[in-house]
């Protein structure tokens, strides 16, 4: 009986051209499942609409958003995080600088920020604040609970303003980490004059 030498070239062409399809099948599923990871669970991109962060952020800027950063670290104060808006018809995203810290009291004085009565030697000098709004009277902070300040003071909406509040720990969707249209990181960003809001 003479041996086939043909159909044995032709079945190891089958067998080399299925796994060729079974691992580029599986590269497939795996950058499907690392892409949906990182959108979902790890990186996600937003842009700012409005004034109420300048000179940090601007009207128009994209915001790359660390949305593990908080999974691996704690939130610190300014700390410029995310936050998921959801007490309208439509939920939406925004940014703001945290301030106060779960379990502090937060007043404002004289446009100046106290945390459990002393006054905040501020990292960066923010315009003096006009309105103080809901912090004219001491804010506690519950132990999931988070006052932020938007960086121009006297322009957006946050923690002072009903609307706003303090903000849950669940609503906090992670850090904001890249200004991606300059490529700033977030946090290295001081646009702040010197003397502007110092200390009388």
């Amino acid at each position: 009986m003479k041996y086939d030498f043909n159909l044995e070239d032709r079945r190891r062409k089958y067998k080399s051209i299925i796994t060729q399809i079974v691992i580029t099948l599986v590269e497939i599923a795996i950058v499907v499942t690392a892409a949906y990871a990182i959108t979902h669970y790890g990186l996600e991109k937003m842009s700012v609409s409005g004034d109420y962060m300048n000179p940090t952020l601007k009207d128009g800027d994209d915001v790359l958003i660390n949305k593990m950063s908080y999974v691996i670290s704690s939130i610190k104060r300014n700390d410029v995080v995310v936050i998921q808006q959801d007490g309208s018809e439509h939920s939406y995203y925004s940014v703001a600088r945290v301030m106060g810290l779960p379990g502090e009291t937060v007043k404002i004085r004289d446009g100046y920020l106290y945390i459990d009565g002393k006054q905040l030697d501020e990292k960066y000098n923010f315009p003096l604040m006009e309105n103080g709004g809901l912090a004219l009277e001491d804010v506690i902070l519950d132990e999931d609970e988070y006052f932020v300040l938007c960086d121009n003071r006297n322009e957006g909406e946050d923690s002072r303003n009903a609307n706003t509040g303090n903000i849950l720990k669940k609503n906090i969707v992670g850090k904001a980490w890249l200004r991606t249209n300059s490529l700033a990181f977030i946090n290295s960003i001081n646009g702040f004059g010197e003397d502007s809001s110092s200390k009388e």
